[in-house]
């Protein structure tokens, strides 16, 4: 059984609404190579990526998959969210969700903004959340509000469970539905996020002694193995006839394998080997295969649609199920562990589920469940491969995987046209060579059905101990190989099994002088029909992989007797009092023989490490326990050093945790009615201790009646607050901890413990300054202490003056300037503010702490079902700015003339062979780089004048043009079209541009290519005074600009480029005739650098008369 243990976490600054924004980590650009700066460059082109929580809240992410934002939805905009970050993960979770998440009621992966973020996730949740909503009974009335708030994708009978997907608009409908305040509703037992599964991707039979089952009759004839993976091609000589049912669990729309993956583990557990005249031959060729499609042609699936193929499968009468996928596995039971362990009981199935292939201590799930028979990959000389995921299991040490089989380079059936075949290709025909857990795992998935052939009483339990005891030991810990590599040929005469195939002793506390010897017995099962006497040895391991000391591990005795049909017992003893002073996970192999039978059985216990009880107590404003905290503790130094640990709720308010020695912060929240939309009086509490030592038994008491008030306040006493964060970055250990607010008036703080050196704190707050202004104001501090009486006047002399010209694409618009400070160790974020359109925006930001300010805009297009502004345009500054105190300045944002605009970051790049464009084709005319919305686009290569391809990428950088790595004559050619909904102005652009290439070298190249820029004086509203003569500069960008421009040539249009007249140009400036009233001017330039390069560009209705 799992237990479930404190979650790792980590701690970043928290932040603010900032819609749109994906400005640059640092002001500061490091050395980049030419693939680095495209794609740099094309992180800002696009608005950031919304995520929507369970809550309804939503998170903003940028291409590189930062937070950068916190829209909350309607109803919620009081309540408290803490951001944390640990393992490459970041998690963004609302304070009502909080206590949910630490009760383990609610699935944290809900608010893995890092998992919501991901390529498949993103894929697979696109029309809405998917989740799994377990009940406790019939849970009549709620099981219906769930249904209402979505749709209901599956009936997991097994989990008593819905999978549901709900569309955003309607998740705070979901939210209702599963909570009540911050608990669950009644009958709500779980709530998973319905994540999504990956698949784990001609000697190898023999390996295993496949051909002497064969020989002995044994080849799966009468059982059924089901495959649930990306489909079989059940066109496949080796595979025709075996494919007795199919059914398609996944997003795609049949279960055809258009993957490669599904088929390929198909014919290694049944394959015939038909087409290679049986060299190709699988593990059982004699089973019959149930395909569930349970992956989708990417090879990636749903969790809901996993389970749904595994409640299939038992419906189908499988005695074999092969789960060649998995993800990353947690502490907790999740929904397909659970399913596994309970088909296996009640139903009788063998799952055999791959481990993995992410390497050490990284067994995924669903092969982490209890009852799965766990497999990893050697090679054919029974080396593990080091991709092979080894244990031991998160959560509670035990052993994991069970067994190892061949996986790597392994030769089976390919499904024709597939992913997989156009990547690695046949070889021979109508088979591919491909490695991991994924292949290892049908060899023993056939195995199983061998052995179910021979002895279809077995029960799954049995086949798991036969398959382990009689596998074949490695020079590897149980941790790495399990018992080691399956051998079918010696489990097919296996009479005597082990049960359970391995022990766990668990954890043995610290310290380990006082210990006293644990027993569990060893059980063996006597399936043949004569007496056997077994002889009995064992060897073990310490956590460095030498040899445990003498006496560690003791068997009671070195020979037992077993009954035939029946079990016999034998006391194995593990003393942790002889380990001396190495800490960490014992493991230990069992042998017991008898003739030509050999059993084989994994035992570990984990020898704590010195180890403490940390009780945490927590006291509310009125004196009195509450249980209404979220608190994390995280370890900077000594054992528990880089781990965190999610301190469990308890009504009480009163939770012991034990924590190796060492140094940690601890984080605490007390946050009582924050659901009431006034946030009922009490507001947040927050306590931190950034040094406890913990180096003996330990208690520690937040109470919410030390806390004081923080805040910033600006010159101005009619000013509102809009939000509010406070982020504290303790440097030695690299943490930080933060929080995000309405306003400071509902934040009060305390430090616990001693000074500290090295804590630095930075404050940001936003306030109203009436319907067309804001005070933005920053500081940071080096501190030694949680400032939870502080407060910073700032006045009027420190801040500067930004005046934000703002215009509008079209009538009626609305837009938002975002806003985000970077200081050199820190960054805060603003709210943006939606407003009509055009409009002046006033900023007053500050101008202390070596602070630099960095603004971008977004129009939106109205409002969709939830009240989020949709974007439609965004343009941002290049780069943040400094500004000085007094100081005033002015930016302008979306107005004409928009155009392409090519600065070091931005133009034609190539990456080795693949050649693509990273250009803004509609920055606006003060030169902000950004995008808008598209009608249509078509981007064409040309080699030495044959076409190389057609794409609909509007120079994003997103899709790549192939080529041969010869020098040759290339033509780049891209027509956008963008609505008059979005913008009058610059309604289509057309660019063509020559050039030479040869394949660069490792850091790639930028190509010579050129652009111009028209410098036209436009009003907001993107017009002209009309038929008025007009002087402005065009500026040459690119390749061409400065000296190395050889000849510019700049035409003007009036009947949108029927007529092109051209234009004189002098001194870098040209003049035209504005456009009468209503009409509009377009602009073409044609130009040509010293090495022969050439660029042309065409803008389209620039901008008009009035």
């Amino acid at each position: 059984m799992k237990r479930a243990c404190a979650a790792t976490v980590a701690t970043a600054a928290a932040v603010a609404l900032a819609a749109g924004m994906t400005g640059p980590a640092s002001a500061k650009a490091d050395a980049k190579s030419e693939q680095q700066r495209m794609t740099s460059a094309a992180q800002k082109l696009k608005p950031a990526h919304r995520i929507t929580l369970i809550t309804g809240d939503r998170v903003a992410v940028d291409a590189k998959g930062r937070v950068v934002g916190l829209e909350r939805a309607a109803g919620r905009e009081k309540i408290p969210a803490q951001i944390r970050k640990a393992d490459g993960h970041t998690f963004v979770v609302p304070a009502d969700a909080a206590r949910l998440v630490s009760s383990g009621k609610l699935d944290q992966r809900l608010f893995d903004v890092t998992e919501l973020n991901k390529a498949a996730t993103r894929r697979s949740q696109q029309k809405g959340l998917k989740v799994i909503v377990g009940y406790s009974g019939a849970a009549t009335a709620t099981k219906a509000d769930v249904r209402d708030a979505g749709t209901l994708r599956q009936t997991l009978k097994s989990l008593n469970a819905d999978a549901v997907q709900t569309p955003q608009k309607d998740t705070p409908e979901l939210w209702d539905a599963v909570t009540n305040g911050d608990r669950t509703a009644a009958g709500i037992a779980h709530v998973w996020l319905d994540g999504t599964r990956k698949a784990s991707l001609d000697k190898s039979v023999p390996q295993i002694g496949a051909p002497k089952a064969w020989a002995a009759g044994f080849d799966g004839k009468g059982v059924k193995i089901a495959v649930l993976d990306t489909g079989v091609d059940a066109t496949h000589p080796d595979l025709k006839n075996q494919v007795i049912a199919a059914k398609n669990f996944s997003t795609a729309t049949s279960s055809t394998d258009k993957f490669g993956h599904g088929t390929h583990v198909a014919s290694i557990a049944a394959g015939t080997g038909a087409k290679s005249g049986g060299k190709y031959k699988g593990v059982a060729p004699g089973a019959k295969i149930l395909n569930g499609k349970v992956l989708d042609d990417t090879g990636s699936g749903d969790d809901s649609g996993i389970i749904a193929g595994m409640e299939w499968a038992a419906e189908q009468g499988a005695q074999v199920v092969n789960l060649s996928l998995g993800g990353q596995d947690t502490p907790e039971v999740d929904p397909l562990e659970a399913t596994v362990n309970k088909l296996s009981a009640e139903k009788g199935i063998l799952f055999a589920i791959a481990a993995g292939n992410s390497g050490p201590e990284t067994v995924g799930s669903p092969g982490s469940a209890d009852a799965a028979l766990t497999v990893g990959a050697v090679d054919d000389k029974d080396l593990l491969a080091d991709f092979s995921s080894t244990g031991p299991r998160v959560g509670d040490g035990a052993i994991k995987p069970d067994v190892t089989a061949p996986g790597v380079d392994i030769t089976a059936a390919s499904a024709k046209g597939s992913v997989i075949e156009q990547e690695v290709g046949e070889k021979p025909a109508g088979y591919l060579t491909i490695s991991g857990t994924s292949m290892a795992t049908p060899h023993v998935a056939g195995a199983a059905a061998i052995l179910k052939q021979e002895h279809p009483d077995w029960t799954y339990a049995e086949i798991k101990g036969a398959l382990t005891g009689s596998a074949k030991g490695g020079k590897y810990t149980p941790f790495q190989q399990g018992s080691g590599r399956i051998q079918v040929d010696k489990a097919i005469k296996q009479t005597v099994i082990a049960d359970p195939a391995s022990v766990s002793f668990g954890t043995q506390q610290w310290p380990h002088t006082d210990d006293t010897p644990a027993t569990k017995p060893l059980t063996y099962r006597n399936l043949g029909k004569t007496d056997v006497t077994l002889k009995l040895t064992a060897t073990a391991t310490n956590p460095k992989g030498q040899a445990a000391p003498a006496g560690f591990f003791k068997l009671a005795a070195t020979t037992l007797k077993v009954p035939a049909g029946g079990t016999a017992s034998v006391g194995y003893t593990v003393n942790t009092k002889l380990g001396g002073t190495l800490d960490g996970a014992y493991s230990s192999y069992v042998t017991a023989t008898a003739g030509a039978q050999t059993v084989r059985t994994g035992a570990a216990v984990n020898r704590e490490v010195e180890s403490y009880d940390v009780t945490v107590k927590h006291i509310d404003k009125a004196g009195q326990p509450t249980g209404e905290y979220n608190t994390v503790l995280f370890g900077y130094a000594g054992l528990g050093n880089g781990r965190g640990y999610q301190v469990p709720t308890a009504t009480t308010g009163i939770t012991t945790m034990r924590l190796p020695k060492g140094t940690y912060l601890l984080d605490g929240w007390i946050a009582k009615d924050f659901t009431k939309p006034d946030m009922g009086g009490e507001g947040l509490d927050w306590v931190v201790q950034p040094k406890l030592a913990v180096t003996k038994n330990t208690s520690v008491t937040i109470d919410a009646r030390t806390t004081k008030p923080a805040d910033i306040t600006v010159p101005d006493a009619a000013a509102k607050p809009l939000s509010a964060t406070i982020d504290y970055l303790y440097d030695a250990p690299g943490i930080g901890i933060g929080v995000i607010l309405d306003s400071f008036a509902n934040l009060r703080m305390a430090h616990l413990g001693p000074e500290v050196t090295g804590l630095s704190q930075t404050w940001f707050g936003q306030f109203s300054k009436g319907a067309g202004a804001e005070y933005d104001a920053i500081t940071t501090a080096k501190v030694k202490k949680i400032q939870g009486d502080k407060v910073r006047h700032f006045k009027a002399s420190e801040f500067a003056t930004v005046t934000n010209r703002l215009g509008s694409g079209s009538p009626n618009k609305t837009g938002g300037l975002g806003v985000i400070a970077f200081l050199p160790e820190d960054v805060g974020f603003g709210a943006l503010v939606e407003q009509a359109l055009p409009a002046t925006r006033t900023l007053y930001v500050s101008t202390g702490e070596k602070v630099e300010w960095f603004l971008d805009f977004t129009q939106f297009k109205g409002k969709d079902a939830q009240g989020f502004p949709v974007p439609e345009a965004y343009y941002t500054l290049g780069n943040s700015q400094k500004v000085t105190p007094g100081g005033k300045y002015t930016r302008t944002f979306n107005t004409a003339v928009f155009g392409p605009r090519l600065l070091s970051d931005y133009g034609v790049f190539r990456d080795g062979n693949n050649i693509y464009g990273t250009i803004p084709l509609f920055a606006d005319g003060a030169g902000n780089p950004g995008s808008s919305e598209f009608t249509s686009v078509t981007t064409t290569l040309y080699r030495n004048g044959q076409k190389v391809g057609t794409n609909d990428d509007p120079l994003f950088g997103g899709k790549a043009f192939t080529v041969p790595a010869g020098d040759a004559a290339y033509k780049l050619t891209t027509s956008v079209k963008r609505s008059v909904k979005v913008a009058q102005a610059s309604t289509r652009i057309d660019a063509s541009w020559t050039f030479r290439s040869k394949k660069p070298g490792v850091d790639g190249a930028q190509l010579p290519v050129s652009s111009a820029r028209f410098n036209a004086a436009v009003g907001l509203d993107n017009k002209v005074a009309a038929g008025k003569k007009a002087t402005f500069p065009v500026v040459v960008e690119g390749a061409a600009r400065g000296s190395n421009l050889k000849s510019l040539s700049v035409y003007a249009s009036y009947d949108y480029g029927k007529t092109w007249k051209k234009l004189t140009v002098k001194n870098g400036k040209i003049t035209v005739v504005n456009p009468a009233k209503g009409a509009a001017i377009s602009f073409h330039a044609k130009i040509s650098d010293k090495k022969g390069n050439k660029s042309t560009i065409s803008i389209y209705n620039a901008y008009y008369g009035k």
